[in-house]
Formats: structure tokens, sequence, C-alpha cells
């Protein structure tokens, strides 16, 4: 029975958390479409706002889930520990800017 309680409570967690995805993404096109600077940033912090809610209702909806998930998000981090050092040597030779800050060589 508890069991069924949380699956149905994990549903309703899913339901609202892509509603505010959806939000979030609203708030973000309009704000990219928007030619007032001061309306930009409103609408660009209320989408934050939203993405920060997402992303605690998704903290809860794998908390919720148990030790499948937990399981799971081992599984992660330890792909991703592995790939984090694999994009840290990439990033030492990609950062490398291809100009350099202000050009001495002007001619």
């Amino acid at each position: 029975m508890q069991s069924k309680k949380n699956q149905s409570s994990v549903g309703l967690m899913i339901q609202r958390c892509h509603k505010w995805r959806q939000k979030r993404k609203q708030y973000m096109d309009m704000a990219r479409q928007t030619a007032d600077e001061i309306e930009r940033e409103r609408l660009m912090q209320t989408a934050e706002h939203y993405g920060r809610i997402v992303n605690a209702e998704q903290g809860k909806i794998d908390s919720t889930r148990g030790v499948s998930a937990t399981a799971v998000a081992d599984t992660e981090s330890e792909v991703g520990e592995n790939s984090d050092t694999s994009d840290a040597s990439e990033a030492d030779t990609t950062d490398d800017p291809v100009f350099p800050d202000f050009i001495t060589d002007v001619k």
C-alpha cells in the first residue's frame, strides 16, 4: 500500500516538475524576444526562479524513489567523475584563446 502511495506522490511531483519546466521555457523564450533590457532581466530572473524550483522538486523525486534512484545516481556520478578528468585535460587545451586579449603587433 505504501508503495502505491509513493508512486502516486512521485507521479504528481513529476507532473508539477514538468509544468514548472514549461513555465521556465516560456519565460526564457519571452526574454529572448523582449527588446527592453529591464523587462528581459525580470523575465530571466523569473525563469531562474522556476529553474531552482525544478531542481528542488527533482531532488525530492530522486529521494522519494529510494534505493534504485540512489544506485543510478551513484553509477552516474562514477561515470561523471571519469568523464570529468578527460574533460579537464580537454579544457586545458581548448581554453587557450585563439586571439590574445589585445593585439600588440598592429601594422
